[in-house]
């Protein structure tokens, strides 16, 4: 089964428990790939990461604390017990949370980029996906921030890191577009959004696979650092095999230099 089609294919629990990255008495940490769902689906507990969390710990109710788009890989963070999930979720709500993402971006750039600018829901009738957010400056849209930090180029992309300051829907994949640096594989805010239409019509055919150059937006969640009153607690998830492959292969890096790159010291 393709695992970028409509449906991804069913995880096993003896497999998923290779994406475990830590677990104790309070939180399950996951790497997730770039194609599995966090949200149970009608296709049963396989088929979703909340699902297989389920199995695996033989709980029926979960805390999610954080969720990543089907696409985007890395951290998803699980809390064990409610006063866990209450400590998490409230670190983020008053923003005591610091985030960290590895993206490839479709054009070249030097210095680090900063951008302002307020995220919201595109008028409709202005283009052919209505549900698409957008830099949007109306009283409805909210304000966002986000911080690109490049640490190589080559062949016309930019591997780089990403700091969201701030947390809206699709806020890095919509910021990176508006620069005119879009994120490689991204099918809605890429470089032509009729991919998308074509994507959900027709699955990852041959000639989409060609346009989008990456079967999936080239989004990791990598780092996050939650700030608490007693300390912080850092959490990390190494780059995705597929990730790391589109940098030895069309970033001309050897897998030494991008460990280099991706070991580089972090402002958190």
């Amino acid at each position: 089964m393709d695992p970028y089609g409509e449906e991804a294919p069913l995880v096993e629990v003896d497999d998923f428990r290779r994406w475990i990255l830590f677990e104790d008495e309070d939180v399950l940490l996951i790497n997730k790939p770039g194609w599995f769902v966090c949200h149970p689906s009608k296709n049963g507990p396989h088929s979703s990461l909340v699902g297989l969390v389920r199995l695996y710990l033989n709980a029926e109710k979960l805390h999610l604390v954080a969720r990543l788009d089907r696409e985007t890989s890395g951290l998803i963070l699980f809390a064990k017990r409610p006063s866990i999930a209450r400590r998490y979720q409230m670190a983020i709500q008053d923003r005591r949370v610091d985030k960290a993402y590895i993206a490839i971006l479709q054009g070249t750039f030097e210095p680090s980029l900063k951008l302002q600018a307020p995220v919201g829901r595109r008028p409709a009738g202005s283009g052919p996906v209505h549900v698409k957010s957008c830099v949007h400056f109306d009283r409805k849209s909210l304000a966002a921030e986000t911080h690109f930090r490049p640490l190589h180029t080559a062949n016309d992309f930019t591997l780089c890191r990403v700091f969201p300051i701030t947390g809206r829907k699709h806020q890095i994949r919509v910021h990176a577009a508006h620069l005119g640096f879009p994120v490689v594989g991204d099918k809605i805010y890429g470089p032509d959004e009729r991919y998308y239409l074509e994507f959900i019509e027709q699955g990852l055919s041959e000639h989409l696979a060609r346009k989008l150059i990456f079967p999936r937006q080239a989004l990791h969640c990598n780092r996050y650092r939650f700030r608490f009153k007693d300390g912080s607690r850092i959490f990390t998830a190494p780059l995705q095999g597929d990730l790391q492959a589109f940098c030895i292969n069309k970033l001309a890096l050897s897998s030494a230099e991008l460990e280099a790159l991706l070991s580089e010291s972090m402002p958190f």
